[in-house]
């Protein structure tokens, strides 16, 4: 909590030594040489104490000046690059994420349903006019923390799991996870806004994960791809499966209602391809464009009632106590810029993705396997 303006610069431990010496303020003053007023303005920092009244204060409760009195703690500030709209609605503040990303301190602001709950790295204070997106953010955490951190992009929740690991075993370092789609985490790191990105994306022409949308969207690009999971994807439905939905061709009956995820989604390209192979257009489904933005959201849905089934995982089905139809195995990768994969935070990265606590806690949400976590699909040399 702020101050208010009339306060003092100082801080003092005043009130907490002289209750644990216990004295009362009237007390103190005596000793001191003071009035209880003073001292009482001294405790709640409306006084700042001449040299004499702090060296007795002092001495009487045991400790050196400095140890009494110091300079209020200042937030640091640092100058970064707004990653998305900016938007700072009236009278609120914009809680972001920073990361040192190659040369570019990027500021990602915190948003979806996890946002809540995810401490930030700093508040935006003022931001530039368009086009250069620069902003001042007041840090609430150490100054080198954005140089410690490595910024993943993805949908995988597990991703939380993996960057509360990374802290336990590297205690200075740390992993932003930012929920983003597959197709946008790829765009991400094309542009230059995170470490990594993790993708699901099957392609049906090819029956290959993840390489032919990589090519594509990130043509030129040098890049490591390494597997981090395989998972199960499937339907996601109420528990006992009430509406007894058993293959894709149920979508289409009237009494079922879909919720989606949004275009680009890895669980949206398998959604497409299961009704092609069912041949079902999306107009015979009811829900179908109703769309949201994490494998979690869609659980909700179903859990709420707002919809009979959607698209999803195993693990995010588990943790909502539903239930599950799976259809398909699929491969989650990391798609890492060459550029990065050599830095320390990417490096402990992959060294927690394929250690046996990790693994372990993984397994555990179900639908995971984290036996081939680590195997270097390709590298690309752009």
């Amino acid at each position: 909590m702020r101050k208010p303006k009339n306060m003092s610069s100082l801080d003092n431990q005043v009130r907490s030594r002289r209750q644990a010496m216990g004295l009362s303020q009237q007390a103190l003053a005596t000793r001191c040489g003071c009035t209880r007023q003073a001292v009482h303005a001294i405790e709640g920092g409306l006084y700042v104490p001449s040299t004499l009244v702090a060296l007795r204060l002092a001495k009487v409760l045991g400790c050196t000046v400095e140890e009494l009195f110091r300079l209020p703690e200042e937030c640091p500030h640092i100058e970064a690059e707004f990653v998305g709209e900016i938007s700072v609605p009236e009278g609120r503040k914009t809680r972001l994420q920073v990361a040192l990303v190659g040369e570019r301190v990027l500021a990602h602001p915190l948003t979806g349903a996890m946002a809540a709950f995810t401490a930030a790295d700093g508040l935006l204070v003022a931001a530039t006019a368009a086009p250069t997106r620069r902003v001042d953010v007041e840090l609430l955490v150490d100054a080198q923390w954005p140089r410690n951190t490595v910024a993943v992009v993805g949908c995988d929740p597990a991703l939380a799991l993996l960057g509360a690991h990374l802290t336990r075993r590297y205690a200075t370092l740390r992993l932003v996870w930012i929920p983003r789609s597959s197709l946008a985490a790829l765009r991400m790191v094309g542009r230059g806004e995170a470490h990594a990105a993790g993708t699901h994306l099957w392609d049906p022409d090819s029956g290959e994960s993840n390489m032919p949308s990589i090519q594509r969207e990130l043509a030129g690009h040098a890049l490591l791809v390494v597997t981090l999971s395989q998972w199960q994807q499937g339907l996601i439905v109420a528990p006992g499966n009430p509406k007894s939905i058993l293959h894709p061709a149920d979508l289409a009956r009237p009494d079922v209602t879909l919720v989606n995820r949004d275009a680009g989604a890895g669980s949206r390209t398998l959604l497409d391809l299961w009704l092609r192979t069912a041949r079902l257009t999306p107009q015979l489904v009811r829900g179908y464009g109703r769309e949201v933005s994490s494998h979690l959201a869609v659980a909700e849905a179903v859990a709420s009632g707002g919809a009979d089934v959607g698209p999803g995982i195993l693990a995010v089905a588990r943790a909502l106590g539903l239930d599950f139809i799976p259809l398909q195995e699929e491969r989650y990768d990391l798609v890492i810029p060459l550029a990065f994969v050599n830095t320390a935070p990417v490096q402990a990265l992959l060294d927690i993705a394929v250690s046996p606590r990790y693994q372990g806690e993984l397994e555990a949400l179900g639908g995971y396997d984290s036996t081939k976590a680590g195997t270097v699909v390709a590298e690309l040399r752009g």
